[in-house]
């Protein structure tokens, strides 16, 4: 692994950002934005993109250009991962058209959120590299496994790469291909409703009690287990046991309601249990940024004395792979947001109840934009280099963001009437998504830094990628919302979609009920608080762990167990363990660690097919104007397909590990 010294680190002149690089990694970007905006809609959890997006691009430019170099790859993943963070919008813009603030997403006010709130993330980000990459002990997992597939595949330098890993990176290009055949394939035939989406089995105990299972066979929720790994496994399993052992049967049994036990457990999980998830997520984002205070502040320390070495002695002062962004423009960039930010904020309000007291909530909302947005940077960024990307506490920090957001904004002014009382619920909800993208993207710069570290990158040329995939990504974004919008709809919403299955968007649910709750007065505390005493408890019990064995169990993991649906969570955990005894088949097998790497590959192949066959899917629903226009079985085959789905699913799973372990020992 390179180390970052060595003077092929600190040639200036090598190929790094470069107009391919950049043209490459805006395609990847448009492709996984789209695939993760679906997936964030339908599941509640988007997946890091930096590894198949490096794969592909060595894969391109080797093929492409014989003088491609690790750094230019590693640029082109800078640049696709942003399509894993920024499309974390869908987690509070959707709340706009479930509260029936719009109907659609106007581009230009959609673009602005994501933009403006993207390269805040990034200057966000610049002081804590030093803090949270260089200066700490922080695993990366993902920043880690990418920087080995560059290191892997390109050999280091440009022609330089051994036949042995031209062949490993040919495989792997094969895993994330057949990975995305495998799981399109498998939505396909359940589009066809042969097989079954989900293995559902609800009962009581007793007359009121009630409980259940919902298990989606969903190939990329497999994936995502297979990516976040058995520790995140086992804790967000603890969470689905917390919901639906404890919580829902017990709140069933205080509450007896009338109806069928599905109808009377999903009633319960939404309208209660839900809402003891969102207090557990509060206290597991507040406790992880507690954890930051000195390492940010060293940070932002370093980066200042960088800064002024930088300044007296010229931009050669610093090694290539230490030189960020330069503090000073960072800042200057920072400040002209503001600018952008005001008119968008500004014209919101324009028109509306609340137009009058526009001044004070336009100074407010800057104001919180700003602090709120450096907190949930530095918690984002900790949780990256403690868990990756893919499982960052983004909808944790979004339940606080709104919160905060629409407590101030009652302070800052009183609705007189309904009209004006929900314009207040549309703005906190614009504001908190602003502070999503400032949260999403610092995580993701942070652990494309790790990458770069790890690769000997240099940093400032990395977070200008970033910037760039930023952009594209905030292209992508607006028609694609529009698109699932127009085919599916959101749970909740006013607006129905051409089909009957509305888009779940858990996190946009739960965060237009929090700010609805939050300004009509009518948020119910006392489930906040049980869910707040729920997560102490694991907050003491992941203390204890690793204070005494030195194991975690991450409270966020656990939290999201409770209060994401089951239908989600479940296969992640399946997704986890199956990684896990993959990986332990593999670890005594020749090429064991090449066996790993393409399981990582085959596991973001399984997200990247099934979630574009879903964007695919929704443009033929719109333009055929039929919910199920792929359908050929009806309800009275569901029984068959619901056995049929589950047994080949299971088949399909055990078939493609073998074929990536077999591939790994037909490489040695």
């Amino acid at each position: 692994m390179t180390t970052g010294t060595g003077t092929r680190t600190n040639d200036d002149r090598r190929l790094e950002l470069t107009a391919r690089g950049i043209v490459l990694g805006a395609l990847i970007t448009l492709v996984f934005t789209a695939a993760n905006v679906y997936f964030g809609l339908k599941a509640g959890l988007t997946f890091a993109s930096s590894i198949p997006a490096a794969v592909i691009s060595m894969a391109v430019l080797r093929t492409l250009f014989r003088n491609a170099t690790i750094w230019e790859n590693n640029i082109v993943q800078t640049i696709a991962s942003a399509a894993g963070t920024l499309s974390s919008i869908v987690f509070v813009l959707p709340g706009l058209v479930m509260v029936g603030w719009w109907t659609g997403f106007p581009f230009w006010a959609s673009f602005g959120i994501c933009v403006v709130g993207g390269i805040l993330g990034v200057m966000y980000s610049v002081p804590l590299r030093r803090a949270m990459v260089t200066g700490s002990d922080l695993p990366y997992p993902e920043g880690v496994a990418a920087a080995e597939v560059l290191e892997v595949g390109s050999g280091g330098e440009a022609g330089t790469a051994s036949p042995a890993a031209l062949a490993e990176n040919r495989a792997g290009f094969a895993a994330v291909v057949w990975g995305s055949i495998i799981s399109t394939a498998f939505a396909v035939v359940i589009a066809m409703r042969v097989f079954a989406s989900d293995l559902i089995g609800y009962g009581r105990a007793g007359v009121a009690t009630v409980s259940g299972f919902d298990i989606g066979l969903s190939f990329a929720l497999l994936g995502i287990g297979h990516l976040v790994g058995i520790t995140v496994g086992i804790a967000m399993f603890s969470g689905i046991v917390i919901a639906w052992v404890i919580l829902v049967p017990a709140f069933s049994a205080l509450h007896p309601a009338v109806g069928d036990a599905a109808t009377v457990a999903g009633a319960v999980f939404h309208t209660q249990v839900r809402f003891v998830g969102a207090g557990a997520i509060g206290v597991a984002a507040l406790w992880s940024l507690g954890r930051l205070a000195q390492p940010v502040v060293g940070g932002v320390i370093s980066s200042l004395a960088a800064s002024r070495a930088r300044t007296a002695a010229g931009n050669d002062a610093l090694p290539i792979t230490e030189r960020d962004i330069p503090f000073n423009i960072v800042i200057a960039v920072s400040v002209l947001c503001l600018i952008p930010l005001a008119v968008l904020l500004g014209a919101f309000l324009a028109g509306t109840p609340l137009a009058g007291a526009a001044v004070p909530l336009v100074i407010g909302g800057l104001v919180y934009i700003v602090i709120a947005g450096i907190f949930v940077a530095a918690v984002c960024g900790y949780m990256a280099g403690l868990i990756g990307s893919s499982n960052s506490p983004v909808s944790g920090l979004g339940i606080l963001t709104v919160l905060g957001a629409s407590l101030l904004l009652l302070l800052l002014t009183h609705p007189g009437d309904a009209n004006a009382a929900k314009a207040l619920v549309a703005f906190a909800l614009f504001v908190t998504a602003i502070i999503i993208n400032v949260a999403t993207i610092s995580n993701d710069n942070l652990q494309d830094l790790k990458t770069g570290q790890l690769v000997g990158a240099t940093p400032w040329r990395q977070q200008v990628a970033l910037v760039i995939g930023v952009i594209f990504g905030s292209i992508t974004i607006p028609p694609v919302l529009n698109l699932l919008n127009q085919a599916y709809g959101f749970a909740g919403s006013p607006m129905h979609g051409v089909t009957s299955q509305a888009l779940a968007a858990p996190q946009a649910t739960l965060i237009s009920a929090l700010a609805n709750g939050v300004i009509a007065g009518k948020l119910d505390w006392n489930l906040i608080g049980i869910g707040a005493l729920i997560g102490l408890v694991i907050v003491a019990i992941d203390e204890i762990l690793r204070r005494t064995v030195r194991r975690q169990f991450p409270p966020l993991a656990v939290a999201l167990g409770i209060y994401l649906p089951m239908a989600v969570t479940f296969m992640v955990v399946v997704g986890a363990v199956a990684g896990k005894l993959y990986n332990d088949w593999v670890a005594n097998k020749p090429n064991g660690d090449v066996a790993k790497r393409l399981g990582i590959l085959l596991a973001s192949g399984l997200i990247v097919g099934e979630s574009l066959f879903g964007i695919v899917l929704s443009a033929i629903i719109v333009f055929s104007n039929k919910g199920t226009p792929f359908a050929v079985a009806g309800d009275d085959f569901q029984t068959a397909a619901t056995w049929i789905g589950g047994i080949a699913f299971v088949v399909v799973v055990i078939g493609m590990y073998r074929w990536a372990g077999g591939l790994a020992r037909r490489l040695s």
